[in-house]
C-alpha cells in the first residue's frame, strides 16, 4: 500500500516535535559525520609513503576497505604477513536472507582485493593473488616499478550512486574503456562482461528487476535483514561505521526510532518499483558480470572485475549502482540468463551506469577493526 499524505506529514511532525530538543546534538553529530567522511576518503600518496612495509600494507588495506561490499557489511577480514595479505570473509556479518550461499560476501571480497593490488601497485610493489577453493585470497607482493594507475587515483571517489542518472548515452570509447578495465582483473574466460543499453535491451530487464524487488519486499526474512543494515542517523552511522546511511539515498538523518517508524511505513513494492524503473531508464546502460562457474573462487573474481569496472566508471565521471534483484531471486536467475544468451550459467552481477551527481558518503570501519 502506497504512503498517503496523512501519514507521510504524521511522520514529519514527529520529527519536527523532536527536533528542537537535539538540534543541537544532531548538527554536533552532522560536523562529526562529514569529519569522519573526509578522513575516511582521503587519498594515498604512494610517492610520500615511508616506513616500514608493514606500516604501507595497512594503507593498502585501507584502500581496500573501501571498495563495494553488499549492505556496506564490510564482511572482509585481513592478516599482515610477511610481504603478503590474506583475505578471509567475516562470516559474522554474513547477510542470510538476501545471500544465502554467500555469493555477495565473496564478490566483496574480490572488490577489496582489486584495491588492494592497485594500491601496492601504486607502491611499487607487484601482486601476486592466489584464490583458494574455499575463496581465500591469498595476496603476495615483491618490488616493482611503481604504477600509479587511474583506477587506483579513483579508489577515493568511487561511490555506489543510488539515484537517477541524466539519461545521456556514453561515447563508444567510454564504453570500450569500461569493458577494457573489466577484463583486466582476472585470467581470460573466468568472468565475462556484457554491457547493454538501449530501451529494447533494458526493459525487459527491469520486468525482472520490478518482478524480483516485489518479491525481496514481500518477504519478511529480507526487509528484517535490510533494515538492520541501515543506519538512520549520523550519531547510529559514527557508531557502527558500517551499513546503509539514508543520506547517501538521498534520505533525510532522523533518529533511529522516527526512521523505523517511517520505514514501515514508506517501504512498499510500488514506490520501490516505481522508483527503480526511473533509476533504470536514466541509465546509460547496465552491466552484467558473469563467472564461468558458479563457486567461490570466481565469485572473486567476479567481484575484481567489477570493482575495476567501477573505478573506471569513477575515473570517466561515470557513477554506478547494483541493481541486483534478478540475480538475488533464485528463481529469476534463468530468465535473466536466457534474456542474455548465457545457456546454464548464472549471472553474477547488474551493474547500472550513467553520468549524475555525486552523493553523500558511507563510512569505513577503522583498520584495526579488520586485522586479524
Amino acid at each position: 500500500m502506497p504512503v498517503s499524505r496523512r501519514e507521510l506529514l504524521v511522520g514529519m511532525g514527529a520529527l519536527a516535535a523532536g527536533s528542537s530538543s537535539c538540534a543541537s546534538a544532531g548538527a554536533a553529530a552532522s560536523s562529526e559525520y562529514d569529519d569522519a567522511v573526509r578522513e575516511t576518503w582521503r587519498g594515498f600518496d604512494p610517492s610520500g609513503a615511508r616506513g616500514p612495509e608493514a606500516t604501507l600494507q595497512r594503507e593498502w588495506i585501507r584502500q581496500a576497505t573501501l571498495a563495494a561490499s553488499s549492505h556496506n557489511t564490510q564482511c572482509w577480514r585481513f592478516q599482515l604477513g610477511d610481504r603478503s595479505v590474506t583475505i578471509r570473509p567475516d562470516l559474522t556479518r554474513r547477510c542470510p536472507a538476501v545471500d544465502p550461499d554467500d555469493h555477495h560476501l565473496f564478490v566483496s571480497l574480490g572488490c577489496a582485493a582489486e584495491n588492494l593490488v592497485l594500491a601496492a601497485a601504486a607502491s611499487g610493489f607487484e601482486a601476486d593473488v592466489a584464490i583458494g577453493s574455499d575463496g581465500t585470497i591469498a595476496v603476495s607482493f615483491s618490488p616493482g616499478a611503481p604504477v600509479r594507475s587511474g583506477l587506483f587515483e579513483a579508489i577515493p571517489r568511487r561511490q555506489s550512486a543510488r539515484v537517477e542518472y541524466d539519461g545521456r548515452a556514453l561515447s563508444s570509447g567510454d564504453l570500450a574503456a569500461l569493458e577494457t578495465a573489466a577484463a583486466g582483473a582476472t585470467e581470460t574466460g573466468r568472468v565475462d562482461v556484457a554491457v547493454l543499453s538501449g530501451a529494447e535491451l533494458l526493459e525487459p530487464i527491469l520486468e525482472l528487476i520490478v518482478e524480483g524487488n516485489t518479491a525481496q519486499i514481500e518477504d519478511e526474512a529480507f526487509v528484517r535483514e535490510l533494515k538492520v543494515w541501515i543506519r538512520f542517523s549520523e550519531a547510529e552511522a559514527l557508531r557502527k561505521r558500517d551499513g546503509l546511511f539514508t543520506r547517501t539515498t538521498g534520505n533525510p538523518a532522523v533518529p533511529r526510532w522516527l526512521g523505523s517508524v517511517l520505514f514501515d511505513v514508506a517501504f512498499r513494492a510500488s514506490a520501490e518499483n516505481d522508483k527503480v524503473a526511473r533509476q533504470l531508464r536514466s541509465s546509460a546502460g547496465v552491466a552484467v558480470f558473469t563467472g564461468a562457474e558458479a563457486d567461490p573462487s570466481h565469485w572473486v573474481d567476479v567481484g575484481r572485475s567489477c570493482q575495476r569496472f567501477a573505478l573506471q566508471a569513477t575515473a570517466l565521471d561515470v557513477r554506478t549502482a547494483f541493481l541486483n534483484q534478478p540475480v538475488e531471486v533464485a528463481r529469476l536467475r534463468p530468465e535473466l540468463a536466457r534474456l542474455l544468451g548465457l545457456g546454464g550459467r548464472r549471472p553474477d552481477l547488474l551493474v547500472r551506469f550513467g553520468r549524475g551527481p555525486a552523493m553523500p558518503r558511507s563510512l569505513r570501519r577503522p583498520v584495526d577493526a579488520v586485522l586479524v
